[in-house]
């Protein structure tokens, strides 16, 4: 089963979503896909595909930059 995970890409727009699918090369399948811009909830795109090499890093909290993450 799916788990909810929490995305930030190296451009400062975190998503938040459920895993669907990851490879080896960092791509990852979303669903219930929902883009935050300074905190408030911006879009909510169901599912969505990320490219590896935007992936800065993958948390199961909500963590920032800000907090050391």
């Amino acid at each position: 089963k799916s788990s909810p995970e929490f995305y930030v890409l190296n451009i400062p727009a975190p998503f938040t979503g459920i895993l669907a699918c990851l490879d080896g090369y960092m791509n990852i399948a979303m669903e219930q896909t929902e883009e935050y811009v300074n905190g408030q909830l911006k879009n909510k795109y169901g599912d969505a595909f990320i490219r590896g090499n935007n992936v800065l890093y993958i948390s199961t909290s909500k963590r920032t930059l800000a907090d050391g993450a």
